[in-house]
């Protein structure tokens, strides 16, 4: 499915994304689609990641990983991880037509945001609604 977010959609989830993860110390959230079109992204101003390319590159790894999982008889695995030395990236499955990507150091708690990325994924979905 294809979506045509508005304008209120779009401040709705970015204020979603800034209160539940921004606040909560993540260093940069990126909302894309399966495609890797940067739907939303913000930073703490101190990172200087190449999102665009950083999300060109998530959805082609979320889409090598979802092969992967067919090939082992899972549908998906709608949740990967990877740990750096510095930061972190975490990407979630939103609905089946995005991709929320989030960098985060070692001074964050993997359990914490992952609990903070699933209500947040909550909130979007109503945002997004059916």
């Amino acid at each position: 499915m294809k979506y045509t977010l508005a304008h209120e959609q779009l401040n709705g989830i970015e204020e979603v994304l800034q209160k539940d993860l921004m606040e909560l110390g993540v260093h940069c959230v990126v909302l894309i689609d399966m495609a890797g079109n940067i739907i939303a992204d913000l930073d703490n101003g101190e990172m200087g990641h190449d999102v665009y390319t950083l999300a060109a590159l998530a959805a082609g790894n979320f889409g090598a990983i979802s092969a992967m999982a067919k090939i082992i008889g899972e549908d998906e695995f709608s949740l990967l991880f990877h740990k750096g030395k510095r930061e972190n990236i975490h990407f979630s499955k939103v609905m089946n037509d995005f991709l929320l990507v989030t960098i985060f150091g070692k001074e964050t708690s993997l359990g914490f945001l992952r609990l903070k990325v699933a209500e947040s994924i909550g909130k979007m979905e109503k945002i997004l609604g059916p």
